[in-house]
């Protein structure tokens, strides 16, 4: 596909230095042989609005200032999935029911669609690995706990025990989760213990606790059961302390990988309008994977 500007797509979160997305959607362009590259910005949430309204000069987190109309595209990370949703002008049925948008295409130079590409990726990737999904607990309430809990929707899942810091936005998701008439009962709980992981069969950590090497460990050993599979949306580091943590206690685990693989591609194909290149893509991601594990 040929464009005689380039443009530009990218992704907007606080903080984003982490992600891999660039170098996973970089890769597609060059080989399609794309005029296009995605870049990052690192916009602050007091930012958001100028953001979206142009006030302040979009730079990427290089300092490169990227004209507004070569952006034709973004993704959406922590801590923007909720709040992008006022900008929109338009959003997607699956967007609008979970409340959180990590796709955006944009029309016209302002016009602006979200998508929620986030909860087909985390499907798409828990269906290859056969999790049995009938009882789950996910830590974090807010937009990928949404989408992890919208495609748990779809799977017949029997129970979600939700946690999160601000006990709040967990009584808010379990009762969206309640409201999606999928025969899914959802609960929220005040302290961690309280998921009651011996009961459940899978654990998704959505937040984003485990990026940092101070981040503390919020599950401990005697939580866990052999039948527990633990799901970790966080790639980079590829092995955070709650995955180190099931693997010593020979519990079937996984980062989030290929959910961000899976939920891509399904964005640069509402981007492009053209079939992703996804072996290609994987092979970016897992190019950036062995650099993170030196």
């Amino acid at each position: 596909m040929e464009f005689k500007k380039k443009q530009i797509y990218g992704l907007i979160g606080y903080p984003i230095k982490h992600s891999f997305s660039a170098a996973m959607h970089n890769a597609a362009f060059s080989y399609l042989a794309m005029n296009a590259e995605y870049k990052l910005f690192e916009i602050n949430p007091q930012d958001l609005q100028y953001f979206f309204h142009r006030i302040i000069p979009l730079r990427d987190i290089k300092g490169e200032t990227i004209p507004f109309d070569a952006l034709r595209g973004f993704n959406v990370t922590i801590p923007h999935k909720e709040a992008v949703l006022q900008f929109l002008n338009k959003i997607s049925p699956a967007a609008a029911e979970i409340k959180a948008v990590n796709t955006v295409s944009v029309h016209n130079g302002s016009e602006f669609k979200g998508f929620n590409t986030d909860f087909a990726g985390f499907d798409r990737h828990i269906s290859e690995l056969d999790v049995n999904t009938e009882k789950a607990a996910i830590i974090g309430a807010g937009g990928a706990a949404r989408a992890v809990a919208y495609a748990l929707k779809t799977k017949q899942t029997e129970e979600i025990a939700i946690y999160d810091i601000d006990k709040a936005k967990a009584e808010s998701l379990a009762k969206a989760v309640n409201s999606w008439d999928s025969g899914c009962a959802a609960y929220a709980v005040e302290l961690i213990e309280d998921l009651n992981l011996h009961a459940k069969t899978l654990l998704v950590n959505a937040s984003p606790v485990g990026m940092r090497e101070d981040d503390p460990l919020l599950i401990t050993r005697q939580m866990l059961h052999k039948d527990l599979f633990v799901y970790d949306l966080i790639y980079n580091p590829v092995y955070t302390k709650l995955l180190l943590l099931a693997q010593d206690n020979g519990l079937r685990h996984r980062n989030g990988l290929k959910m961000l693989l899976y939920q891509g591609v399904l964005a640069f194909e509402h981007w492009i309008g053209i079939d992703a290149p996804l072996e290609i893509m994987f092979e970016a991601l897992k190019g950036e994977m062995k650099k993170c594990q030196g």
